[in-house]
């Protein structure tokens, strides 16, 4: 699984990385995850481990393959470590599931069905990429207001953001073990982790 992502332009360079922890987390867990509880636990765990580790905020994604239940990315969020703002937990995991099977399209024709798995309902930016992805489920564990409870930002969002997704032919299943994601947000507050700001009133921006 590639674990880095490299973007040349010019003589300038957008370098992300996963932390150096992921790896050794992912080979002791196997690559397939049956059922969907699996799949959630492995990533609320990398949320939880972004957190203790200090790499990032308390955020964790991964495509699956929705059939075999094969890892293809993970991603957890490395905003801060990497002063990027959009260095989302989704963003960097759907990046990494691109760049690993060489197509920028996870929906192409002959390929399996992919869905992302999100410790957190996406923010606004985020559910802005899952359309183009290519992803045709998407799996979350806290909800955006869990996210809201703990001060972060989740943006402009569509009311009916599932029904946004669903029009469009992408399957939404929310609350899959809830309250196990909704304790890495509380321990990311009570610890005093960063909820880095955008420009509203000191809340985050985040994901």
């Amino acid at each position: 699984m590639a674990c880095g992502w490299k973007l040349d332009m010019a003589c300038e360079q957008i370098v992300l990385r996963l932390p150096g922890w992921v790896e050794e987390f992912l080979d002791e867990r196997g690559e397939r995850f049956g059922t969907e509880d699996e799949r959630m636990r492995l990533i609320i765990e990398l949320s939880q481990l972004n957190v203790e580790h200090r790499t990032g905020g308390p955020f964790g994604a991964g495509v699956f393959e929705q059939q075999t239940g094969r890892i293809v990315a993970v991603g957890v969020n490395v905003v801060e470590s990497y002063n990027c703002s959009i260095a989302h937990a989704e963003i960097v995991a759907i990046a990494l599931a691109e760049q690993s099977l060489g197509c920028y399209d996870l929906g192409a024709e002959g390929r399996p069905t992919h869905e992302l798995v999100a410790s957190t309902e996406p923010c606004a930016m985020c559910l802005g990429a899952i359309p183009w992805s290519g992803v045709r489920r998407v799996v979350c564990g806290a909800r955006g207001e869990d996210a809201v409870e703990t001060g972060f930002d989740e943006g402009a969002k569509p009311s009916d953001w599932v029904g946004a997704l669903q029009s469009r032919g992408i399957e939404v299943v929310r609350d899959v073990l809830r309250e196990e994601a909704r304790a890495v947000l509380r321990k990311y507050r009570e610890s005093g982790g960063l909820i880095y700001n955008a420009r509203r009133a000191r809340r985050g921006q985040r994901s």
